[in-house]
């Protein structure tokens, strides 16, 4: 049995769900998403909360189940609270600035660039003296946010020998020692 599939989903105040044939949409504060679901699956929306039942224990069911309930409360979250992500560019000479939807970084190679970003996500670029510059990215839809994380950080990955690179902030770089350490 899932136990994500089992869990409800509670609606926080001023968010309103509609199910219509097989579609559930989310309004909230943040904006409004809607996303399609298994015609065998069944979304009750009662008495504050959001309940998913499957018809029966195929392994198909039990996947889409917890699947779907995890789609839903991620639609919830976003529209009610929003999701952030802090990206940091360590590296010398690594800069970041952001005008409207396009972010332009400078990561090393001998030509900028640039990306223009959905019109869901949010960006801000802070550089400060002596700290790595930052890269603040927000949206209500955490599936497109990290897709657009995933992107920028494909750009520069961090690499083991310096830690140079796009990381998150708080993300750790296992880092190896090269080959001057192993020659004695």
């Amino acid at each position: 049995m899932s136990r994500i599939g089992k869990a409800p989903i509670e609606i926080p105040q001023g968010v309103t769900v509609k199910v219509d044939n097989n579609v559930v949409t989310v309004k909230g504060p943040k904006g409004e998403l809607s996303q399609a679901v298994n015609p065998d699956l069944e979304v009750k929306v009662e008495d504050g909360h959001i309940q998913i039942s499957r018809p029966s224990d195929d392994r198909e069911h039990r996947a889409q189940h917890g699947l779907y309930r995890a789609l839903i409360h991620n639609m919830v979250v976003g529209v009610s609270t929003g999701y952030r992500k802090e990206m940091e560019l360590v590296g010398v000479g690594y800069r970041a600035s952001a005008t409207g939807q396009v972010l332009e970084l400078s990561l090393g190679y001998s030509h900028a660039i640039y990306i223009k970003l959905p019109p869901e996500v949010k960006v801000e670029a802070k550089s400060e003296r002596n700290k790595n510059p930052l890269i603040i990215l927000e949206s209500d839809d955490k599936q497109l946010l990290g897709q657009v994380c995933a992107k920028i950080r494909s750009l520069r990955k961090p690499e083991p020998y310096k830690g140079k690179g796009i990381k998150f902030v708080g993300e750790i770089i296992r880092r190896k020692s090269g080959k001057s350490a192993s020659a004695k």
